[in-house]
């Protein structure tokens, strides 16, 4: 059974940083593709990064320059390092693994960016 956990959500201030963490078990972490997405309230869960088995990373415009996701295959964790925290930035944020066509997602942690 895959499991993902996700840390490190809080409030933070305008301009301040936060470093999300999702820890995995359950699955062939290295061959999976790693990702976090966000939903604000009343709005649709939205793209926000992603870490291929490959190396590739893949990121949302509206965090480019701001949002760093990373993986350690050895500790079964992804994380995504945010910088410069606007308050639009404020969501639920979800780690994702995609493997063969199946995905899996956390339970999410709540980021809450204050102007």
């Amino acid at each position: 059974q895959v499991q993902l956990v996700e840390s490190g959500g809080g409030l933070v201030q305008a301009g301040g940083s936060l470093r999300l963490s999702c820890a995995a078990s359950g699955t062939i972490f290295s061959s999976s593709t790693m990702a976090w997405y966000r939903q604000a309230p009343g709005k649709q869960r939205d793209f926000v990064a992603s870490f291929s088995s490959g190396g590739s990373t893949n990121y949302a415009d509206s965090v480019k320059g701001r949002f760093t996701i990373s993986r350690d295959n050895a500790k079964r964790t992804v994380h995504l390092q945010m910088s410069n925290l606007k308050p639009e930035d404020t969501a639920v944020y979800y780690c994702n693994s995609h493997l063969s066509g199946r995905h899996y997602w956390g339970q999410g942690t709540q980021v809450t960016v204050s102007s």
